[in-house]
């Protein structure tokens, strides 16, 4: 695709526009991860320079400190203590002391647990008078690698510590040298109210983000480097390092050489891929076209039908995709009325058939999103311009091409964020899948329980809830945030909402 002047580009439609700014984008995605790829040295190198000058200003401040802040190295919150900021001083000193108690007591263990993730899972006691032993449980792989975790961001967060107190300390030195009164302890509960109040209101969540989402993710990615599932349970049995290989069965071929895992994952990611396409974008147009059919002048009863199309919101979901999958089932009610009304012979496999069961799907949540669609597309219509259309039909301009110059555009630059958005929610739409097939049909075809109509979150539940195939599940995972990112991130850059935010002011 050859790259149009500025002039000719200004010139072009705007469906013709986007079109070139999507093509230039994939005409210069080679060019762009080559220059990617030239900037990694460069950034290592950097990368490198910034813990050189991190290390280097660690040793400035103990060669400039005084005694009370070379001390500090070792003891959290001497200098502090001995500056006469007792709050200070004491906190630092506690957090040290729990630091050392606890690696003494449980963190060194589990830290040097990491190395092989236990090496006895049970044995058993010697013969009681009745000759039975007792089963005694030693090391467990799971909380070994948990706790191991845990240790790990403690040591972080312990070392952050260790450098706010000796940089705190260096900072009171210098204060002190020019005659100014460091803050007292007072001074810090009051900034903590008052300018860092943002620091206070941040704290919990940060907490809450690190040890229920960080801490987690951290912890399945390790999970794909091992061989932990339903031969290896905890804590009758260990787990132990694999290296790579959980990739390379997911991904090419596994060790005795079969790849059916790999092509498994082929097929059900592409499904999963056709299926957050047409899910979205099937949702979207459909949902906007009714919104528009309610909103136009002349149209009766709007409250009715906005009514009727929002019940199936107010329906809790499992509820109406239970009695859906149940209705068209072999023995459900809709081939019960079909036969006896002599329209059909034979039964219609809806949920037994791979092709029919994914059509059924992509047709049952049109009906569960179109009304969520209808409801945006409703506000973003009222907040169009009137004058917009009445110049238009002054033009001479169709409805359709109404659509296409004033609805369209304004459209998707209002909702680019939630299409993008509902896209990733659909590549893990975990409800309408498990609810009305639960990834039926099985096929012998597909490896580790996946069925014609999984997506990779559903077969994902079923490798760690029916097989306990933790391993594999950890590297889907993985790779199934990789493939949201990376579209994410090409659809967001060429989106209205990020290119032409001007064009809307």
């Amino acid at each position: 695709m050859s790259k149009l002047s500025e002039l000719d580009y200004l010139g072009l439609p705007p469906g013709k526009r986007k079109l070139y700014d999507i093509g230039q984008f994939f005409v210069r995605l080679p060019g762009n991860l080559l220059n990617f790829l030239k900037k990694i040295p460069l950034g290592i190198w950097k990368g490198i320079c910034a813990i050189g000058k991190f290390f280097a200003g660690i040793g400035h401040i103990f060669a400039d400190g005084d005694w009370k802040t070379k001390a500090s190295f070792l003891i959290m919150g001497f200098g502090q203590l001995f500056r006469h900021q007792i709050g200070r001083g004491i906190i630092f000193l506690a957090m040290e002391g729990l630091f050392v108690w606890f690696m003494i007591a449980m963190g060194g263990g589990y830290l040097y647990g990491l190395k092989d993730l236990g090496t006895e899972a049970t044995v058993f006691s010697p013969p009681n008078e009745y000759g039975l032993s007792v089963v005694i449980y030693k090391d467990n792989s799971l909380k070994i690698l948990l706790y191991g975790v845990l240790t790990i961001f403690i040591i972080i967060g312990f070392l952050w510590t260790w450098y706010t107190n000796i940089k705190q300390n260096y900072t009171a030195q210098k204060l002190i040298q020019k005659g100014v009164r460091p803050k007292a302890f007072k001074d810090d509960i009051k900034s903590l109210a008052d300018e860092q109040y943002y620091k206070t209101l941040l704290a919990v969540p940060l907490l809450g983000i690190t040890v229920f989402t960080i801490i987690p993710i951290f912890f399945m990615i390790l999970i794909a480097f091992t061989n932990y599932d339903y031969s290896h349970l905890p804590p009758d049995k260990l787990f132990g390092w694999v290296g790579w290989d959980n990739f390379q069965t997911v991904l090419a071929t596994d060790a005795s050489g079969n790849d059916k895992f790999a092509y498994t994952f082929r097929e059900i990611l592409i499904w999963t891929l056709i299926w957050a396409l047409v899910a979205t974008f099937s949702n979207y147009f459909l949902g906007m076209f009714v919104a528009i059919c309610i909103n136009r002048k002349g149209i009766k009863f709007k409250k009715v039908f906005r009514t009727i199309l929002v019940m199936t919101i107010a329906i809790p979901q499992f509820v109406s995709l239970l009695l859906v999958s149940k209705m068209f089932s072999d023995d459900g009610i809709v081939n019960s009325v079909l036969m006896n009304w002599g329209w059909i012979s034979e039964k219609i496999k809806f949920w037994t058939t791979q092709d029919m069961a994914r059509i059924m799907v992509l047709v049952v949540n049109l009906w569960v999103g179109i009304p969520y669609l209808m409801l945006i597309a409703t506000g973003v219509l009222m907040n169009i311009p009137a004058d917009l259309y009445e110049s238009a039909k002054i033009d001479g301009a169709s409805g359709f091409r109404q659509f296409t110059k004033i609805t369209l555009p304004y459209m998707l630059f209002v909702t680019g964020p939630y299409l993008l958005t509902s896209f990733t929610a659909n590549i893990n739409n975990f409800n309408v899948i498990y609810l009305l097939t639960a990834g039926a049909p099985k096929t012998m075809a597909y490896e580790g329980g996946a069925g014609g109509t999984d997506l990779l979150i559903t077969w994902l539940y079923t490798l760690t809830i029916t097989n306990n195939d933790y391993k594999i599940a950890a590297v889907i995972g993985i790779l199934v945030f990789v493939v949201v990112a990376v579209i994410s991130l090409i659809v967001y850059n060429v989106s209205p909402a990020m290119k032409n935010e001007e064009d809307f002011q």
